[in-house]
């Protein structure tokens, strides 16, 4: 039922995250000199940056996409919260502030960027995009249209790096928000994507026909119980992220304030914000 050599290979995957891994070499090699002079190799960036694309093509690439897509609810959901959380997280962290300081700051990006990275607008925006997806007939409408499902995918990664952007933006004109605040904005997300998680978990009747309908791999995992295990992972792999970023915060707060420094300070070019999450 399940062909495990089955990877996705289409141009439109491979060819974008193949480009993308181009650009940054070539703005962390050859055009390094003069985006920031004297900036050594961002090593460690980079390893994050290019393991954030490899963690993408492994959500949407590998035969997870074709058991996700066809088979089990859990396996879809698995897929969406590799796109949220590690890969949104190490592209974020993978991009130096020189690299993304150029296309920020221009005068006609300024006023939109600073709107939907506010903190009430990230959060806000990510619970919708993600609670609108899970809608029945619009994920089901993914499931059975290639072409939606690769909108639903990218968007589901675009609203991760709303949610995370708060929090570990790498620009010095859009920072982070200090670290009390970011507390609060977790928090909130959390409380935010409650209703979702409660409307995939308790339903008494499975929502989404494909997989009502789709063959049973495991003949004593019904459909109910898939989608049950769905809207767990949904909120345990949700709540143990939010929790262990909201114990980083919360540590590093406590060692800024101990310190008597502000949480968010002036660098040299080329390093990491001092506000980063982790």
């Amino acid at each position: 039922m399940i062909d495990w050599r089955h990877w996705h290979n289409e141009p439109y995957l491979v060819g974008g995250l193949v480009f993308l891994g181009w650009l940054y070499a070539v703005l962390a090699g050859p055009l390094r000199p003069r985006l920031a002079p004297g900036a050594s190799f961002p090593r460690t960036h980079a390893t994050q940056f290019y393991s954030s694309l490899v963690i993408f093509y492994l959500a949407v690439g590998s035969p997870l996409d074709q058991i996700g897509e066809r088979f089990l609810f859990v396996v879809h959901m698995l897929q969406h919260q590799l796109l949220i959380y590690p890969a949104a997280i190490l592209f974020l962290r993978g991009l130096p502030e020189w690299m993304v300081e150029p296309v920020l700051a221009r005068p006609a990006l300024r006023l939109p960027i600073r709107l939907i990275t506010q903190p009430v607008i990230a959060g806000l925006l990510y619970t919708l995009i993600i609670s609108l997806w899970h809608v029945p007939w619009a994920y089901d409408w993914a499931l059975q249209n290639k072409t939606v499902h690769i909108i639903e995918h990218v968007m589901f990664f675009g609203a991760g790096l709303l949610y995370w952007w708060p929090l570990l933006s790498p620009s010095r004109t859009f920072p982070p928000i200090p670290y009390g605040s970011r507390m609060i904005y977790l928090f909130s997300v959390l409380i935010a994507m409650t209703p979702v998680f409660a409307y995939i978990t308790f339903s008494p009747e499975v929502l989404y026909p494909t997989y009502e309908y789709a063959p049973r791999l495991f003949p004593d995992f019904t459909a109910g119980e898939d989608q049950l295990a769905a809207g767990v992972s949904m909120k345990l792999v949700g709540l143990a992220v939010a929790l262990a970023a909201f114990g980083v915060c919360f540590f590093r707060w406590s060692k800024s304030d101990a310190q008597g420094k502000a949480p968010i300070r002036l660098r040299p070019q080329g390093s990491r914000p001092t506000s980063s999450l982790t």
